[in-house]
């Protein structure tokens, strides 16, 4: 007899599910060997998003691969010029740990959900789901964060702007892991907000990073929820870097800001779905822009 487990659906049903197989490496290397040989299992660390996969649909993968207790993956090193953030590091380390080397990515992590989950949601699952809306895509988009990935092949490098192909897909083969995120810190405006249904706990309808470099010569802008993946808008990258050459003074002029909006917008692709309309998404989209670059630039003139 196939051994069961008790799953409950919507509606407070109960009924029984193929067990799945639990698999749990002790290290990286046997975790690579697991994963070559196991490429069906679904790999968890925090297992937030896959316990409401389970929870809502009843669903239970044939196989886990528990990697949660894999050290290498839950190690940051910031000994050098990059910041090397193992793909288990929980968004409640990002926040508390490097708020001041990387403003933006702790603003984002403080958005994921509650104070709980951001004890167990992990960087690196949060990139494996290929979510449009995942909060940490634009802050890390706009560090010109490189994604590590390992297999028993090897690993590779991907810029995270190569990484996503479309909704909840990434060019993450098979057999491989996330190992690390690597990003480059520094000391410009670093700015990421989102708008959701509610304050807390609400997936985005949109979000937006903004990433100002102390010479003014790079600037990274980045959305999320109002595209198939996240993206950079690169027009209005290149636009505010020429204007802010010819800008002074403390306040930006209404039309460059006005301009710089309408390029963020013009990068945008969204949806009409159940949480809120293309429409809303796009305007929504152009007042973080608006607000983020004009604060951005009240912090370049106090630097």
């Amino acid at each position: 007899m196939t051994p069961t487990s008790t799953l409950i659906g919507q509606a407070g049903d109960v009924s029984a599910a193929p067990r799945s197989d639990y698999l749990r490496p002790a290290d990286l290397d046997e975790a690579l060997r697991l994963r070559a040989r196991a490429r069906g299992a679904v790999v968890v660390a925090g297992g937030t998003d896959l316990m409401v996969a389970a929870n809502l649909r009843g669903w239970a993968p044939a196989a886990l691969l528990d990697i949660s207790r894999v050290d290498e993956l839950c190690r940051v090193d910031d000994t050098g010029g990059l910041i090397r953030l193992g793909a288990g590091v929980t968004f409640g380390t990002i926040l508390h740990g490097y708020a001041h080397r990387l403003p933006g990515l702790a603003l984002a992590a403080r958005t994921v959900g509650s104070a709980q989950i951001r004890q167990r949601a992990t960087l690196g699952g949060n990139l494996a789901t290929g979510s449009p809306a995942g909060d940490s895509h634009p802050a890390l988009l706009a560090l010109d964060a490189q994604i590590e990935m390992r297999s028993l092949r090897g690993a590779r490098l991907v810029p995270l702007a190569d990484f996503f192909l479309g909704p909840q897909r990434t060019v993450l083969a098979p057999d491989e892991l996330i190992t690390a995120v690597l990003v480059q810190p520094h000391t410009g405006p670093q700015l990421f907000a989102k708008v959701g249904r509610r304050s807390a706990m609400a997936i985005a309808l949109c979000s937006l990073a903004l990433s100002i470099h102390p010479n003014g010569q790079r600037v990274r802008v980045a959305f999320g929820a109002a595209a198939p993946t996240a993206r950079r808008a690169w027009a209005a990258e290149r636009f505010l870097v020429e204007s802010m050459r010819a800008v002074g003074g403390d306040t930006l002029p209404a039309e460059l800001v006005a301009e710089f909006v309408r390029l963020v917008r013009e990068a945008a692709d969204p949806i009409d779905d159940i949480r809120t309309t293309a429409d809303y998404r796009r305007h929504a989209l152009g007042v973080l822009a608006e607000r983020a670059v004009c604060r951005a630039w009240r912090e370049v003139q106090c630097d």
